[in-house]
Formats: structure tokens, C-alpha cells, sequence
């Protein structure tokens, strides 16, 4: 099969396609025949050495995935030909820029006939971390109001949508020309952060989901409500900032997204009922990764950036 692997840390052009064997699924795993590969901005940044998530070099990225079982010889949940989607083994390396990928069953869902397996792949990651955000950590209700910074991004533009299926008032920061795309996802208040500074007009919110990073965090202090909550997928390990959250009365939350079974059905429900979608701004095929990694790397994306296979 073909994998997309690199051998030494640096920019996109290091990101090389070889000959590999098929991985042999373990007990209670099946083998995926991969059609699309959903990327985040974080693979560049490893790919970059930025953090070492993955150890050195070489190592092979990649997490959203979806395709076709090829063979579930030790599990129940899935037979051959079904089609399946999910994130398997995050943080760990599922290798998932491959044409075969071997997962854990409990890590997949079945794929919605509404969804293509483009938009199925773009899914996994930033629906979860949305998801976990806000259901798990944030425990959002019927008349909340919810902050989400960055609303037209990959994780925002699905918190959107979540929120509102969850009944709150949803205010969202986004740039002037994606004001329409975060209405039509459900958005009640649009702030546009290249002229306004959210924190001078946001006030008495509930929950604050943030993947900005930078201050974005710090200032979501003074628009929480006494008791409100930032979940943050940023700044999770700044003690210095969590400490001025408690002295202050609101909560705070770091998440780090990691595989969840429940939540992922909980995803399909939403697609299945008409009240989640999946923005996908632009597909590559597997043998222009670099160039996907370039545009990711540019910013200012409007949802996701998909490989197909």
C-alpha cells in the first residue's frame, strides 16, 4: 500500500509517499480501506517538529479517516464492506495518511448514507473536540449562552451547529467574510473580530469554547457570567491563567479530544436528524498532501481540508 511518511522534521516538501505493508489488525480491530483523510492544524505543526506528540522522525500523521472494512476477522461491530468513519487511537499514531489503516472497532462509527465519505472524514476530529467541549465539559442546556471563538474554522463552524441542536443562544467570532457562512450554520450573534473586540460586547455568557489560542482565552474572562465556563483546546496546561479563572469565580477546562464511541454516535444522530453538517473547503488528492499542508498552514480556512485517496 501507499503511505504518506516523513524521515525528518520540517515543511511540507518532507511529507514523502512509500511502499509499506498492510497493517495487521489486532484483536478487536478492523482493516480500513481508506477513501478519504480528514487534516487539522495540527499535523503540520507536528509535521514541523512543534511539539513532539509523536516522537522524532519518521512517523506518519494523520487521524480522521474514512472508508470501507476490509476485514474484521476478531470483532463483532463491523464486517467486511461496511462503511465506517472515525478518529482511531488519538493522541497516539494511527497512521492514518495510508490507503489501509488498521483501527479499533470502538473507535468508528458507521458511516451516514447522507454523508459522502469526504465530508465523513472531515468530521471525527473537530466533531468530537466540539462535542466534548461542549456536552461533556461545558454541559450545555436549553437557553445557555455560548461564545464560540473562531466559528467559521474546522471546530468552530461544527460547535455552531451543536450549540444550537442543544437549544442555547449562540454568539460566534468570525471574520466579515464568513458572516454568512456562521448564520447559516445557526449563529444568533456574529462579532467580527477584525473590527470589534469581542470583549468589549459580549457579556453574561454561559460557556466560552476556545481554539484560538493566543489572549483569546485570558479575555474571555471578563464576558463569562459568575460561575460561567471556558473550555479551552489551547491553553489547557496554563496554570497561571487557570488560578485567575478560580480567583475570579468562573470555571476552566482544558480539552484534549480523544476517542469516544458515545459521542460519535451522538455525532451521527445529528446528521441522520438534518441538524449537522460538515463544511469541507477544498479536497487534494492523496499525491498532493504538500500542497493541503500549505493551505492549511495559510489560515483563514472556512471548515475543513480533506485528502481523498
Amino acid at each position: 500500500m501507499r503511505v504518506i511518511t516523513q524521515h525528518t522534521l520540517g515543511g511540507p516538501e518532507v511529507l514523502t509517499i512509500v511502499d509499506a505493508p498492510e497493517p495487521r489488525p489486532r484483536p478487536a480491530e478492523v482493516l480500513v480501506r481508506v477513501t478519504a483523510i480528514g487534516l487539522n492544524p495540527l499535523e503540520p505543526r507536528l509535521r514541523a517538529g512543534e511539539f513532539p506528540l509523536l516522537g522524532p522522525p519518521p512517523f506518519t500523521l494523520g487521524w480522521d479517516i474514512s472508508g470501507v472494512v476490509e476485514a474484521a476477522a476478531q470483532t463483532w461491530r463491523f464486517r467486511p464492506g461496511d462503511e465506517v468513519f472515525g478518529m482511531p487511537l488519538f493522541p497516539r499514531a494511527a497512521n492514518a495518511y495510508a490507503e489501509f489503516v488498521a483501527a479499533p472497532a470502538l473507535h468508528l462509527a458507521r458511516k451516514p448514507a447522507s454523508l459522502s465519505h469526504v465530508e465523513a472524514a472531515a468530521l471525527p476530529v473537530v466533531g468530537l473536540t466540539a462535542w466534548q467541549g461542549l456536552v461533556d465539559l461545558g454541559g450545555v442546556t436549553a437557553g445557555d449562552r455560548v461564545l464560540v471563538h473562531g466559528g467559521g474554522g474546522g471546530v468552530g463552524h461544527v460547535a455552531i451547529q451543536l450549540a444550537t441542536s442543544l437549544g442555547a443562544h449562540v454568539i460566534t467570532t468570525a471574520g466579515s467574510s464568513k458572516r454568512d457562512f456562521v448564520t447559516s450554520l445557526g449563529a444568533d450573534e456574529v462579532v467580527d473580530h477584525t473590527t470589534t473586540d469581542f470583549a468589549a460586547v459580549v457579556r453574561d455568557v454561559d460557556v466560552v469554547l476556545d481554539t484560538i489560542g493566543g489572549d483569546t482565552a485570558s479575555r474571555s474572562l471578563g464576558v463569562l457570567r459568575p460561575g460561567g465556563h471556558l473550555v479551552t483546546a489551547v491553553a489547557e496546561e496554563d496554570t497561571e491563567l487557570i488560578a485567575k479563572f478560580e480567583a475570579a469565580g468562573r470555571r476552566f477546562s482544558g480539552i484534549a479530544v480523544d476517542p469516544d464511541p458515545v459521542a460519535l454516535r451522538g455525532l451521527v444522530e445529528l446528521v441522520e436528524r438534518g441538524r449537522l453538517r460538515v463544511h469541507v473547503q477544498e479536497t487534494f488528492p492523496f499525491e498532493r498532501i504538500a500542497d493541503a499542508h500549505r493551505l492549511i498552514e495559510g489560515g483563514h480556512l472556512r471548515g475543513k481540508v480533506v485528502l481523498t485517496v
